[in-house]
């Protein structure tokens, strides 16, 4: 990865890190996550009216990336209401990068260096270490089956994107059709907040909103930075965000132990590193 590359993504890594941290703190996580996903339609609605179309050989990667996005919210809330998730999530993202550099190679040829494979495989390790910390091998196995298949769908979802917005010959177009249509899912939450007798707490959808633009930044990022580097690697250095949270949980909301969470980030630092000076 070049420095450009390697500096963007860890940015996007920071604000995603921030954006969870938002959801975390806000106490009410449905209206926090509507609010952050109305941010990302209104996003796209004013892209599309600004920015040329993706051209028509994008659209059927916009399309997976889309459903499979929906599957990823679905199986999201089903790990939230099985109370593990802070237990399997991390395995979840600690997959991704190992499955987005498998399929990149199988779909499109993009087979990265020895050294890439290792720096991948070292910040899975690494977010592995934290899933461990956190309890993951005394999980369920529902929620085990719940952390792979949440896995898989970032991994479908991300390749997609790589691939759809190398094809769009409009990168910003691609970003707001994907935000864009991701608006039934802040309106089903809120339908059936509204449905059940529930409010939206002004303040926690403020919280949300602010936490919806660092997340439509992270992911513009990551969408920008595929278009010229390779998305195993990519996929890698964004899922550190993961370790980025948990450091944030030890600052800001006085989580312990954090000794586990230093060595997990060293980790995964250094497999950061790896992929960074890998030719």
């Amino acid at each position: 990865m070049t420095p450009l590359a390697l500096g963007l993504v860890l940015l996007a890594a920071l604000l995603h890190a921030g954006w969870n941290a938002l959801v975390k703190a806000g106490g009410d996580r449905a209206a926090v996550l509507a609010a952050v996903s109305t941010t990302h339609a209104v996003t796209g609605l004013v892209m599309i009216s600004v920015f040329p179309w993706p051209a028509p050989a994008s659209w059927p990667a916009l399309a997976v990336s889309t459903v499979v996005h929906y599957g990823y919210y679905l199986l999201l809330f089903h790990a939230y209401r099985l109370g593990d998730l802070s237990q399997v999530y991390p395995i979840s993202r600690g997959l991704a990068p190992a499955l987005v550099a498998v399929m990149a190679a199988l779909l499109i040829g993009e087979v990265l260096t020895p050294q890439g494979w290792i720096g991948v495989a070292t910040v899975s390790c690494g977010i592995g270490i934290l899933a461990l910390q956190r309890g993951a091998a005394r999980a369920s196995r529902p929620a085990l089956v719940v952390a792979v298949a949440l896995g898989g769908s970032i991994a479908v979802y991300s390749v997609s994107d790589g691939i759809g917005v190398r094809l769009s010959e409009s990168p910003l177009g691609y970003m707001g059709w994907l935000f864009l249509l991701e608006a039934p899912v802040p309106m089903a939450i809120v339908a059936n907040r509204l449905r059940n007798g529930g409010r939206l707490p002004p303040r926690v959808l403020a919280v949300g909103l602010v936490g919806g633009v660092f997340a439509v930044t992270a992911y513009g990022l990551v969408l920008w930075v595929k278009t010229f580097a390779p998305l195993g690697a990519v996929s890698a250095v964004r899922e550190s965000s993961v370790i980025i949270a948990a450091l944030i949980g030890v600052v800001a909301f006085g989580e312990r132990p954090w000794a586990g969470r230093l060595v997990a980030a060293t980790v995964v630092a250094a497999g950061v590193v790896t992929l960074a000076t890998a030719g």
